[in-house]
């Protein structure tokens, strides 16, 4: 059964003892003695970790695996796979405008596009306590990736021309990925668009934002909502283009000073963010967790807005004492209030 998800949304904002709600997902595969491997392969392993860690944890909501590979794979980049890594793309799988021309979009099942979306109908059949969210990559991010990162900044002066051709490519497959995430019984996505992060406002209003409007505009319902997401360190400078987009919620990384974003956000727009997902989750201890859990809560909770989360998604080696430290903390928090 679908859920409002406006009122989901004004429910946090009028909650006065909030949870936190991070981008929690293959930390498992150490609950469940498995390799990252063999988690990303499998649609059942998928929607048995999103609901352990749902039980574990009371967040106001459950994510898939954020695997920004999942796209390009499917455009026909080469992946490298590790056991305990998230995927990668190997090599760049465009050099030319013509090669650009030439790509085709790929149809809604390619690769692991699949798996990943049967995953999430698994899980939303299970979890029925809060939101599940499918997590796909943003246009230019994907356009970075069939490029090259530094190749898709320098054509964007360049040869404009060949980065506008994979945006729109980009764009039609994120739509069909994100209206399988939708019929699989999705609540949302996360979209992750970290390489605009990067860029100067202008250039990330023109090759970014632009698109991931046309996404928004295209999924986006009553039932069904976009979280965008961006850990780049410009963000800050470029947020009046990101707003544009009309996502129903923002999310982003520990490159901010997340107070000063919050000066930035109309007061009834949702905002989450950002404990260091690496820095802190994976290579930190419980105290520390605390202290930059604290140190985030304590200059953000008093906004309605505002939803702890990490800066990004948690890694795979991230140690459970220190994800256990973060929810404790933000409960003990709220408690106290």
């Amino acid at each position: 059964m679908s859920k409002d998800m406006k009122k989901w949304l004004a429910a946090i904002k009028s909650e006065t003892q909030k949870k936190a709600f991070p981008i929690l997902s293959f930390p498992v595969t150490q609950l469940m003695g498995i390799h990252v491997r063999e988690l990303i392969a499998d649609s059942d392993r998928q929607a048995q970790g999103m609901k352990i860690i749902a039980d574990r944890n009371d967040a106001y909501g459950a994510n898939s695996l954020m695997d920004l590979s999942v796209e390009a794979e499917c455009f026909g980049a080469e992946i490298a796979y590790a056991d305990d890594e998230i995927p990668t793309v190997r090599v760049r799988l465009i050099e030319t405008l013509a090669d650009a021309q030439a790509l085709q979009v790929p149809d809604f099942g390619t690769g692991r596009t699949g798996v990943y979306a049967d995953a999430v109908k698994k899980a939303a059949a299970v979890i029925r306590d809060r939101p599940v969210f499918g997590c796909q990559i943003g246009p230019f991010s994907l356009a970075g990736r069939l490029l090259g990162v530094t190749e898709a900044m320098i054509l964007c002066y360049e040869e404009p021309e060949t980065v506008c051709i994979l945006l729109e490519k980009a764009v039609a497959f994120a739509i069909r990925y994100a209206l399988a995430f939708k019929a699989a019984g999705a609540d949302g996505i996360v979209l992750a668009e970290p390489l605009a992060g990067m860029m100067s406002p202008a250039l990330s209003k023109e090759f970014s934002s632009a698109y991931v409007k046309q996404i928004v505009d295209a999924v986006q319902d009553d039932n069904f909502i976009v979280i965008y997401h961006n850990c780049g360190n410009s963000t800050l400078y470029m947020i009046d283009g990101i707003l544009e987009v009309g996502a129903a919620a923002y999310h982003f990384g520990n490159a901010i000073n997340m107070s000063d974003m919050l000066a930035r956000i109309p007061a009834d727009t949702l905002v989450f963010g950002n404990v260091d997902p690496a820095g802190q989750l994976r290579d930190g201890t419980p105290e520390t967790v605390k202290m930059a859990t604290l140190e985030v809560l304590n200059t953000c909770g008093h906004h309605s807005n505002f939803v702890i989360s990490t800066g990004c998604d948690i890694p795979p080696g991230a140690k459970w004492e220190n994800i256990d430290a973060f929810f404790e903390t933000v409960r003990e928090f709220y408690r106290a209030k």
